[in-house]
């Protein structure tokens, strides 16, 4: 058989699983090369879909299997995973999910790292050799050297030295130390969030946003942006000033200032503000038209830039060795232990705006100024995450490598203290902003190439860095306003790049170092704060999913972060922390209106399910107390007939349900019924829960949708009663609309379940509101005037009461009073239950005044007007239905020889005592048309419906009870009280 379909290979592969022989496949296999070129989007088809694909290819099997015999090449699978013995893999049929589901592991082959198709896009699937890959790095070129490169920068080269001598050796080391702590923590963090799965485009937003959700990750998102445009016009400035102290003769302004010392005048010339701004500006323009280059063009020359950076570092340390004391008057004494012991307590005093010593000066330096001023020297962390796309291991390499620069840079500056302590006096350290330059060996030239390269690199690395995070904020799609700046996966952010250099060149206008760096240091602290808030709700919580690879960290660790820095920026200054919250809050607060809702399952989520669940521990499972109760009404949507399409739930449900809390605590859940079969309607079922919940948000109603499948609507209602909700958090109150339809519109089986419902609710001890009138419901903007009426007939647990107190704290009801209507059987008990009702409402602290009915007494004929005639006519009507129903029900068990039958059940029927239930109907309904007919609404208690009596007779109970009330609510509580006398 050469060439045989794959149908007729059953012979060599019986039934019996254990007695098949499956042979490896081989990476020339037509069988191969023809399933490569199945579209992937076969791997959501039907099993049978495949099979009929399969059936179609042609197996060269004896070619193949000759080849295997004669020792010729191994298979792909053989040569990964060794003997055909220890592993053999039969892929027909699955190589396609295993290829798309980045699965090739399990075959042995090495492949680039899936990533997930979008909808509608074509995936190429190939077996055999694995496309090159694109370069990855490793720890050191891919973390260690970008965080090191964008942590050492300008201010360690041209106002560390100046920090010394104005802090002092002792409260320097305080001050590296404690922004060290503050980073190091910050990089546990960074550490810990970051290899907790993959990480995509942003960096800190992705894990900030990732964690605390996305109004939190875009706001401080944003801020962070705005923190890297403007540390690119920071690194500007300190290559431009660095330029102009190297090339005096470049400047085209000139300005000279004097440096007043306490017993000496001499005169320090400083770059002039215009020439900062002007070759700043110039710079700046010239960077971004590097930066729309492209950023492989950037990447390519960024690990030039380290070089001259790490060579003037060296020239620096060996400089401060060979510093000889030759010349004293200059201010450089070399390692000398009396300059160290001069320099080792602070120095503060007045400055002038460029950082000159000036007793007239504007500006005074204290620790907390230092605090803002020194900070950008250490930050720079975010840069091997900013990076994980292009890393081998991004969880081995951005803990590891992140850190190590961290401590590696915190060493360094705190050797340098010693040094620069101990290498030439106070009055040195403040008037030459570039003693690193005038102490390096062997010429300060060196120096200045290494300041200008490394903080031009750094404006790049902003310049470029920016753009991306703001482009990977406008791709989630949170904020409209942002889609401008949206770009395709591969393209360049180039309308981003524009923005980011527009905010740039405004930075760079103003020309001082000193005054950007504290705004730069607040947003990098709300970053930082933000990934050590992250990681502390991420460790507290301890979710499932939360299982990072790094294991060095503790919730209190990143507490302590967040703490310090929230110290750190209040320490600065006060004022720049609140703009920069202000502007974080005003973020957030604009983006939870106008953003766009996004479940990324943030740790705020994770919180309120563990709040929810000790909360309902701690309910326990006994009765909620009285003072603590509140409704929880389950809603019926389904409605009795239909509604227009596309409207799952009567408009008025979701009014009426807001009515059932006080200022709008409390839950509701809606909940419908779908007839059918499960398997079968289960996908219609999700689509309707999904609009129905779409549609209560859109009706600004809190509440769950439901959607369950049944084979009637009395199972379906059955098997919700008794499940939904869990402890103490289950439905109190069952909430439907009256059938008013059902005798209009011939509906003869509403009768049956409408009673049924009532049953269930009675069995399952849930109180029942039944709305007659909803179509006239107010809204929330339909002010109701007059009364609202109560019937208390039986004892309901103060149910009915309550609803009333509820229907007040709505604006549409609070106009209205409160009358409760309670029924007497003789008059000489009526001034005694009024006495104790109203020393009832009294206790309970409700307001309403108490009117007593003797219904005994009172006589609808004898009574006369339009009200008595009214009922009078539905009491004839019904009377005549129900007896032509019960002569019908008779003549049927006559003719079949069976008992009488309603509903497929025997029933006993009393006819005086129907009578009675009509005329007490009757009687209760004239007394409401008569006392209520302009009242807001009127809560009357809701019947029982007798037992063995026919569910039509209730339901003409019911009609008749109801008739001409324009707005009722039928109330029956449950076994329990729902309000308190007592405190």
């Amino acid at each position: 058989m050469d060439n045989g379909d794959i149908e007729s290979a059953e012979e060599e592969f019986p039934g019996r699983i254990g007695a098949r022989k499956y042979r490896p496949v081989v990476a020339n296999d037509r069988a191969v090369l023809q399933m490569s070129s199945i579209d992937p989007g076969s791997s959501s088809s039907s099993v049978d879909d495949h099979r009929a694909s399969l059936q179609k290819i042609k197996v060269g099997k004896q070619a193949n299997m000759g080849a295997d015999s004669n020792g010729g090449s191994l298979p792909v699978h053989e040569q990964a995973n060794g003997p055909s013995g220890e592993s053999k893999l039969e892929l027909f049929g699955f190589d396609s999910l295993v290829n798309i589901l980045g699965l090739k592991s399990m075959t042995g082959e090495q492949v680039p790292a899936p990533s997930s198709p979008r909808d509608g896009d074509d995936v190429s699937i190939t077996l055999g050799r694995p496309k090159p890959a694109d370069l990855k790095f490793g720890t050191l070129m891919g973390v260690f050297v970008p965080c090191l490169q964008n942590i050492l920068g300008i201010i360690y080269y041209i106002r560390f030295s100046w920090i010394v001598g104005m802090a002092g050796i002792g409260e320097s080391l305080l001050l590296v130390s404690f922004c060290g702590l503050c980073t190091f923590l910050t990089g546990i963090s960074l550490s810990a969030i970051a290899t907790n799965g993959a990480m995509k485009g942003g960096g800190p937003y992705y894990l900030i946003g990732r964690a605390l959700g996305p109004e939190v990750g875009v706001s401080i998102g944003l801020c962070f942006f705005l923190g890297n445009a403007i540390a690119g016009a920071l690194y500007v400035l300190g290559a431009v000033e660095t330029f102009l102290k190297a090339v005096p003769a470049a400047g085209i302004f000139r300005e000279t200032i004097t440096n007043v010392n306490v017993t000496t005048f001499e005169r320090v010339e400083s770059p002039s503000p215009h020439d900062l701004q002007v070759y700043g500006i110039v710079v700046t323009i010239v960077l971004c038209f590097i930066v729309f280059g492209g950023v492989k063009m950037i990447n390519r020359v960024a690990p030039a830039f380290l070089i001259p950076v790490l060579f003037s570092l060296f020239c620096i340390f060996i400089g401060v060795f060979l510093t000889r004391k030759d010349n004293p008057a200059v201010g450089i004494t070399g390692l000398s232990l009396e300059t160290f012991k001069e320099n080792w307590s602070p120095g503060y005093q007045n400055t002038n705006e460029a950082g000159v010593p000036d007793p007239e000066g504007s500006v005074y330096w204290n620790f907390n100024a230092l605090v803002g001023l020194f900070f950008p020297a250490v930050t720079g962390i975010m840069a091997g995450s900013n990076r994980s796309a292009s890393l081998k291991d991004t969880q081995r390499s951005i803990p590891i490598g992140t850190l190590s620069a961290t401590l590696t840079t915190t060493v360094m500056y705190l050797v340098s203290v010693f040094l620069f302590g101990a290498l030439a006096t106070r009055k040195k350290l403040l008037a030459d902003r570039l003693l690193t330059a005038t102490i390096a060996w062997p010429f300060p030239a060196i120096v200045y190439v290494g300041i200008i390269l490394s903080t031009l690199g750094a404006a790049l690395q902003s310049l470029t860095g920016a753009p991306r995070l703001l482009a990977a904020i406008a791709n989630d799609d949170i904020l409209p306003i942002l889609n401008y700046f949206k770009v395709a996966d591969g393209n360049e952010p180039y309308i981003a790049t524009l923005f980011t250099a527009f905010i740039c060149i405004g930075c760079v206008v103003i020309g001082n170092l000193d005054l950007i760096t504290p705004t730069i240091t607040m947003f990098f602290l709300l970053c930082y704060c933000g990934v050590n808030l992250s990681c502390f709700l991420l460790d507290l919580l301890d979710a499932p999913s939360w299982r990072p690879r790094w294991k060095f960290h503790h919730w209190s660790l990143s507490l302590l972060g967040a703490s310090l820095c929230i110290v750190i920026m209040f320490l600065i200054s006060w004022a720049f922390t609140i703009v920069s919250l202000a502007l974080a809050s005003l973020i957030y607060y604009y983006v939870s209106l106008k953003g766009k809702a996004g479940d990324w399952g943030d740790g705020f989520k994770s919180a309120y399910f563990q709040l929810a669940l000790r909360s309902l521990r701690s309910l326990g499972a006994n009765q909620v107390h009285p003072k603590n109760w509140y409704p929880i009404p389950l809603v019926f949507c389904r409605p009795w007939g239909k509604l227009p399409e596309n409207v799952p739930c009567h408009p008025k449900l979701a009014d009426f349900a807001n009515c059932m809390k006080k200022k709008g605590r409390g839950m509701s859940i809606f909940f419908s019924i779908l007839d059918g079969d499960y398997h079968e309607c289960a996908e219609d079922a999700k689509t309707a829960c999904k609009q129905l919940a779409t549609y209560l948000d859109y009706k600004r109603c809190e509440g769950v949708a439901e959607i369950v499948v049944a084979p009637s609507m009395s199972e379906g209602f059955r098997g919700i009663v008794q499940t939904m909700g869990l402890g103490n958090l289950k439905p109190n109150i069952v909430v439907m609309r009256y059938p008013e339809i059902w005798r209009r519109e011939n509906l003869t089986e509403i009768p049956a379940t409408f009673v049924g419902i009532i049953n269930d609710c009675i069995v399952a001890n849930k109180a029942v509101v039944i709305v007659k009138g909803l179509d006239e419901w107010p809204n929330e903007y339909q002010r109701q005037y007059g009364s609202i009426d109560l019937y208390w007939i039986v004892r309901d647990g103060g149910l009915m009461l309550l609803l009333s107190q509820l229907l007040l704290t709505k604006e549409s009801f609070e106009s209205c009073k409160i009358q409760v209507f309670c029924i007497a059987e003789e008059d000489t008990d009526a001034e005694a239950l009024k006495a104790d009702v109203k020393k009832f409402l009294y206790d309970l602290r409700m307001q309403a005044e108490v009117i007593v009915i003797t219904m005994k007494s009172w006589d609808v004929q004898a009574e006369g007007g339009s009200q008595a005639d009214e009922s009078m006519e539905a009491f004839t009507g019904a009377q005549q239905r129900v007896a032509t129903y019960l002569a019908e029900m008779k003549a049927a068990a006559e003719k079949n020889g069976t008992p009488l039958m309603a509903d497929g059940k025997p029933v006993v029927v009393n006819e005086q005592q129907v009578e009675k239930f009509l005329y007490t109907t009757l009687k209760l309904n004239s007394t409401i048309l008569r006392y209520s007919r302009m009242a807001a609404v009127v809560l009357v208690s809701l019947p029982p419906p007798p037992v063995n009596h026919p569910a039509y007779f209730y339901m003409e109970y019911m009609d008749l009870l109801v008739e001409n009330v324009q707005r009722l609510l039928m109330v029956r509580g449950y076994r329990r009280d729902v309000v308190t006398l007592f405190t």
